[in-house]
């Protein structure tokens, strides 16, 4: 019987594999995007969205990067892994392999780092995917993809098509119909503004694939609550809309523990007036148990078409393959025998990134062959 952690950790698994053969959906390769086939949670909000809360809320933790203006400038794969109780916390990137990081002020230093290192810090965005992965009792099996904030104004040393660009890469990810999107606004500001809303409406119009989030509920003037938009009157979805209660700046600035703070959270939405009969399904605990269920079916479904872009794939591959004749080891000898030969470089390249993603093709397929999809 297939598990929902077995579904998700095959998905995080072929992920991982297609960045490294700088498959992320960014397009200019002749073969189909494997990583576009593999449903994804894509989290999108404004600038004061309160999206990086939410994350933090998810898993637990501080450890993203804050600060003014465009501070996340490419795309963050956090993959979610629930271990047993009482076992330490940790964390990995994909680019730094068979390092743990136990401290998450490390953590985030690194994301702000590796950030840093493929955008040359010129506050431009890149494309290019960090994969970060953390292991906890506190978290559900869930894999989100933390796009850069949209904004409406370029910071200081940025062009003015920053705006654009960075709309047109959350685009990518969410008009993709394998995407399911996560869209944060904030209850203290009109719906009808809300950046992600506005995003989600374009690209989902049924409200299909979105899950709306309403962050900041406890900043709201006094008198007045979030009930027309949580109920769906406002503006309605095929998902419930999620409720959440932030940490304040000031729990932000004091480290206020973020396993407090969901307390504090359950606390609050269990004796509001206005909240109380809705608090079972409101808050980030009941947003993130939400999510991984609804990840865990979408991608049930899918399988049959992943499988059936693999099979292609696989013969399409093998077919180059058999055009252009197979690799021979990538060494100092090879390269040297290759010379010798007159044996064009690009050729060679070639024929080597077919092997790789050949591999990659096959390797996805055995792995979903060896599932038991039995119910």
């Amino acid at each position: 019987m297939t598990t929902m952690e077995s579904l998700i950790g095959l998905v995080n698994r072929i992920q991982r594999a297609c960045t490294v053969l700088g498959d992320y959906g960014s397009g200019g390769n002749p073969f189909p995007s494997l990583w576009e086939a593999l449903p994804t949670v894509a989290v999108i909000g404004g600038q004061s969205s309160g999206k990086s809360s939410v994350l933090e809320s998810i898993v637990g933790r501080d450890f993203l990067p804050r600060g003014s203006g465009i501070v996340k400038r490419q795309p963050l794969v956090l993959q979610l892994h629930k271990t047993d109780d009482g076992m330490q916390e940790y964390a990995e990137f994909l680019h730094i392999p068979r390092r743990k990081f136990s401290d998450f002020a490390l953590v985030r230093k690194e994301i702000q780092d590796e950030s840093d290192r493929i955008t040359g810090k010129t506050k431009m965005i890149s494309p290019v995917p960090i994969h970060l992965s953390i292991y906890s009792p506190n978290v559900v099996n869930l894999t989100l993809i933390d796009l850069p904030g949209l904004t409406k104004v370029a910071v200081e040393g940025q062009p003015e098509s920053i705006v654009e660009d960075i709309e047109n890469m959350v685009r990518t990810y969410v008009e993709k119909p394998n995407c399911i999107i996560l869209a944060i606004s904030p209850a203290n500001q009109d719906i009808a503004t809300s950046d992600a809303i506005k995003l989600a409406r374009e690209v989902d119009p049924t409200g299909e694939r979105t899950f709306g989030v309403l962050t900041k509920l406890d900043l709201m003037d006094k008198g007045t609550n979030a009930l027309d938009v949580i109920e769906g009157r406002s503006y309605c979805l095929q998902h419930p809309w999620v409720g959440i209660v932030n940490r304040s700046q000031a729990d932000i600035n004091k480290n206020v523990d973020i396993i407090v703070a969901r307390h504090k959270e359950r606390e609050y939405f269990a004796t509001s007036p206005e909240y109380g009969q809705l608090a079972s399904k409101m808050g980030s605990e009941y947003l993130a148990k939400l999510l991984s269920k609804h990840l865990e079916s979408v991608i049930r479904a899918r399988i049959p078409s992943i499988t059936s872009l693999i099979n292609k794939s696989i013969e399409a591959l093998e077919s180059v393959m058999d055009h252009l004749g197979r690799p021979i080891a990538v060494d100092a000898g090879a390269k040297q025998l290759a010379q010798s030969l007159d044996e064009d470089p690009e050729l060679m390249e070639g024929r080597q990134q077919c092997a790789k993603r050949l591999e990659l093709y096959q390797s996805a397929r055995d792995e979903i062959n060896s599932i038991s999809w039995a119910c």
